[in-house]
C-alpha cells in the first residue's frame, strides 16, 4: 500500500476505533507525522493518565507501552510489533534490585522507566532523563539503587552529590554508548560555531564536553537558546527539532546513532495494528498496582 493511502487508511482507523496514536521522539519521520502525540518518556507518561480513547497505539518500545497500560488499565494499549524493544531495558532484572537491596537495604530503589514492568513493581519511585537528578534530590537518603542505566546514574550523582548505585554494573543504551570523545572533537571540527546538546545516557567523558546535557523533552525547550547545534543523541531526533524550528541548524552527532527497537515500527505497523488490533499490551495486575505506585509517585514529584 501506498504511504498516501496507509495515512488515509490509518486516519479512518482512528475515528473507527476512538484510537490516539502516541509516538516517541526517535521514532522514523513518517510515524512522527502521523503521531497525535509526540514526547520524550515523561511528557508520553504525563500524556497517557489523561487520554481520552478507547485505544492508544503506542509508537515506542515495550517498557513505554507498558507503562501507559499501567496508567490505563481499563483502555487497550497496542504496540504494532513485538520487535520494538529496549536493550537497555533488558539488561535489568528483578534479581539485579533484590540483591542491591540485600547490600543497601536502607537505600530507595530509583528506576529509569526504561525498565520492565517487573522491575517497576520492585521500586520506590522511577524516573525519567528528564527529572531524574530533580526527584533523586528530593529523597530523604544519601543512598540511592539506580538502574538500569550507568551514565544517567553518573549524571544524577555529580548534580546530587548523593551515592548512586547503578544496577546492573553494566547497564547502558547501546546507541548513546556509542559517542566519543572523537565524535565531539570531529563534530565541533566540522561546525565549529555550533554547540553540542547531549543525552545524560552518554558516556561520561562525552558529558563533560557538552555546553547542554539533557533529555530528548529539554533538548527542544532549550534549542532556541543558540542558532547551531549538534545533537548526542538517537538520529531521529534532528528530524524532530529540524521540524519544529527550521530557522535552526542541527546536526546528528553520528550518522549510524540508531535505535534498533525504535525503527522497527512502521507505518505498516500502526495500520495492522489499529485493523486486527494488534498487539495488545498486559501487565499482570499484582505487577501492574505495585509498579503503578512507583510511576504515580515520580508524577507527583516532578
Amino acid at each position: 500500500m501506498k504511504r498516501e493511502k496507509l495515512v488515509q487508511e490509518i486516519t479512518r482507523l482512528k475515528e473507527e476505533r476512538n484510537a490516539i496514536i502516541m509516538a516517541h521522539n526517535y521514532q522514523l519521520p513518517e510515524v512522527q507525522d502521523i503521531a497525535d502525540f509526540l514526547g520524550d518518556s515523561l511528557e508520553l507518561a504525563r500524556k497517557a493518565v489523561n487520554v481520552d480513547a478507547d485505544v492508544i497505539v503506542f509508537a515506542g518500545v515495550d517498557f513505554m507501552a507498558e507503562t501507559a497500560k499501567i496508567l490505563n488499565p481499563e483502555k487497550t494499549v497496542l504496540l504494532p510489533t513485538r520487535r520494538a524493544t529496549c536493550a537497555m531495558a533488558n539488561m535489568l532484572r528483578p534479581e539485579h534490585i533484590i540483591e542491591a537491596k540485600k547490600r543497601y537495604p536502607d537505600a530507595p530503589v530509583v528506576l529509569y522507566v526504561n525498565s520492565s514492568a517487573e522491575c517497576k513493581a520492585l521500586a520506590d519511585v522511577t524516573v525519567t532523563s528528564a527529572n531524574a537528578a530533580k526527584i533523586v534530590g528530593k529523597l530523604d537518603s544519601d543512598v540511592v539503587i539506580f538502574g538500569p542505566d550507568r551514565n544517567l546514574a553518573h549524571y544524577v550523582a555529580k548534580k546530587t552529590d548523593k551515592k548512586v548505585i547503578p544496577v546492573p554494573e553494566y547497564g547502558h543504551c547501546y546507541v548513546h554508548k556509542k559517542f566519543t570523545v572523537e565524535d565531539v572533537e570531529r563534530a565541533k571540527r566540522l561546525y565549529p560555531n555550533a554547540k553540542l546538546m547531549v543525552h545524560p545516557e552518554c558516556e561520561p567523558e562525552v558529558q563533560e564536553r557538552a555546553d547542554i546535557i539533557v533529555s530528548t523533552g529539554g533538548m527542544i525547550r532549550r534549542a532556541r537558546e543558540w542558532n547551531e547545534w549538534i545533537v548526542f543523541t538517537e538520529r531521529e531526533m534532528v528530524y524532530r527539532l529540524s521540524k519544529l524550528y527550521p530557522n535552526i541548524k542541527f546536526h546528528p552527532a553520528r550518522e549510524d546513532a540508531t535505535c534498533i527497537g525504535m525503527k522497527a515500527i512502521t507505518l505498516e505497523d500502526i495500520y495492522t495494528a489499529l485493523r486486527d488490533m494488534k498487539y495488545p499490551v498486559e501487565v499482570p495486575e499484582e505487577i501492574a498496582e505495585k509498579a503503578r505506585k512507583a510511576i504515580e509517585k515520580m508524577l507527583e514529584m516532578s
